[in-house]
């Protein structure tokens, strides 16, 4: 299994950013995929999680309205847009194979920064 995500940097404040997780090793369409987040000094946080096929999706309170989880199965990747960005969303950003609470592989990480 390899999940490499991509796609982060600095961001303004009200910027936006595109994260994308290429998925290998694994038959991706049989999977939910999940966005997690690390910021500085604290826990893993739940972003978002979308069905095998894309026809759900789950946010967290503080990032909805503002990011938007989609895939694609025939490139095995997943994204995130990020929309309205706030220094808040500083973390280090993780994608997952599984759902919150059952991810049994996470990325490595890319690393999104908010600020002015």
């Amino acid at each position: 299994v390899q999940l490499v995500e991509s796609g982060g940097g600095l961001a303004q404040p009200g910027g936006s950013l595109r994260l994308s997780c290429a998925a290998s090793g694994f038959t991706f369409s049989n999977y939910v995929m999940s966005w997690a987040r690390q910021a500085p000094g604290k826990g893993l946080e739940w972003v978002s999680d979308i069905y095998f096929d894309g026809s759900r999706t789950y946010y967290a309170d503080s990032v909805k309205g503002r990011f938007t989880i989609s895939r694609d199965n025939t490139k095995n990747t997943v994204y995130l847009q990020m929309n309205s960005l706030k220094p808040e969303d500083t973390a280090l950003y993780y994608c997952g194979k599984g759902p919150w609470g059952s991810v049994s592989y996470w990325g490595q990480g890319t690393q999104v920064t908010v600020s002015s």
